[in-house]
């Protein structure tokens, strides 16, 4: 990564169809080959009820922590391309898909632009994002709040972790 400013941001990924750990494995590989991105860290693999509209197959879910030097929206415009590399289809919301990448927190920034809002809108209302991004980075606050105090207020039942090697994701490699 070059010498401009280095900023730490969290993405989240999830998918249901397909091979969902392979999808999430290939996405970070591709974020990670970007030369303005590097994968910090990322969480265990959980499988998660569906959130929104709940007939549907569980998800898979995990949390990746990055270094990078775009802007927020260049950042949001590598997660999407990714998404179209691995075929994601956007049909309906909340619905089944193979890939889902969202960019969660970018440092202490917060972005209400036409498309891209950090952190994300519905972190808070999340468990499916709040049990890994608690595993990787406890230390963070979300909506003023430490993370496991506003894990507290939500449903975690059905969130399972699953037992893969802590580097799943480079396994492919």
């Amino acid at each position: 990564m070059s010498g401009r400013n280095r900023v730490r941001a969290y993405l989240g990924l999830g998918g249901n169809l397909g091979d969902p750990q392979a999808a999430m494995a290939a996405a970070l590989a591709m974020l990670d080959a970007e030369h303005e991105i590097a994968v910090m860290r990322v969480s265990s693999l959980y499988r998660t009820p569906p959130w929104g509209l709940v007939d549907q197959p569980d998800f898979l879910n995990a949390v990746a922590e990055i270094e990078t030097t775009l802007v927020p929206r260049l950042l949001l415009d590598a997660c999407l391309a990714a998404e179209r590399a691995l075929k994601r289809v956007r049909n309906e919301r909340w619905g089944p898909r193979a890939i889902d990448i969202d960019v969660l927190i970018y440092g202490d920034l917060s972005i209400h632009e036409d498309g891209l809002t950090v952190p994300h809108p519905r972190i808070a209302e999340r468990a499916f994002v709040l049990v890994p991004l608690l595993e990787i980075a406890p230390h963070l606050m979300i909506a003023d709040r430490p993370l496991d105090a506003a894990l507290q207020t939500l449903d975690v039942s059905g969130i399972e972790r699953l037992d893969l090697a802590p580097d799943w994701w480079r396994a492919g490699r």
